[in-house]
């Protein structure tokens, strides 16, 4: 746990409270002249843009296939004419995430950070896909709760856990990155499912083994659960 202290320079402003961590890769801000602002409500966005928004959040072991799926479906539905945006692992370490590690503590920071960018997406009537490992039950529990919490609309933000399920053994055979192999020779600390755990999903909305099933298929599984939610038209499924 990080202990805080009042940062000096800060203490004197009277309208703000700024807590600043000893540990200054942490920066927390407090200020009371923070106000939330009324904008359109999610049934106009979603009346608006002819389509309802939803986070899919596709978690599983690196090498499972979480980023070829998401990528085949996110094509998929901008075809069928619907909005949607593909959240990478990878891809936000370049930019939103480039100051995090790979500790728990910063994988924690990066699933936090994701999960409240795909709220967003989501809240604007866009299909968000997320492709994360996200090991910990923890964070994927604090993602779909941050859907929950709402500040203007009433029901909360579909939030969709979708299991790629692939055993480390099939999964360090694909290893496209190299990066088992980098970690059994230990060149790699805390590689999930080698070095650090995986806490699988115990009741995921799609559950996909992806050694077992092909990418088409498991997007037409994916466009299945969505259309019988209403979250697509059914025709699309």
């Amino acid at each position: 746990m990080a202990t805080y202290v009042l940062h000096e320079t800060l203490a004197a402003k009277p309208t703000a409270s700024y807590i600043v961590p000893r540990d200054p890769a942490n920066v927390i801000l407090h200020n009371s002249n923070i106000t939330w602002h009324p904008s359109l409500t999610r049934a106009e966005r979603n009346d608006l843009r002819k389509q309802k928004g939803a986070t899919l959040w596709f978690t599983g072991l690196s090498a499972s296939g979480k980023s070829t799926i998401a990528t085949a479906l996110e094509q998929h539905l901008l075809h069928l004419g619907l909005a949607s945006y593909r959240l990478d692992g990878d891809n936000v370490r370049f930019g939103l995430n480039k100051d995090l590690g790979f500790s728990e503590k910063d994988r924690n920071e990066n699933i936090r950070r994701i999960g409240e960018v795909a709220k967003l997406f989501a809240d604007s009537s866009t299909l968000a896909l997320t492709s994360f490992i996200s090991p910990y039950k923890a964070d994927r529990q604090i993602a779909r709760d941050l859907h929950a919490q709402t500040n203007q609309d009433k029901d909360p933000l579909p939030f969709i856990e979708v299991f790629i399920d692939i055993p480390v053994e099939e999964a360090e055979k694909r290893d496209p990155k190299g990066l088992y192999k980098k970690a059994r020779a230990g060149e790699i600390p805390n590689f999930t499912g080698i070095s650090a755990p995986y806490e699988a999903p115990e009741n995921p909305e799609i559950h996909i083994e992806s050694h077992k099933t092909s990418v088409e298929d498991a997007v037409r599984e994916i466009c299945k659960y969505l259309a019988e939610n209403g979250l697509i038209p059914k025709e699309s499924a």
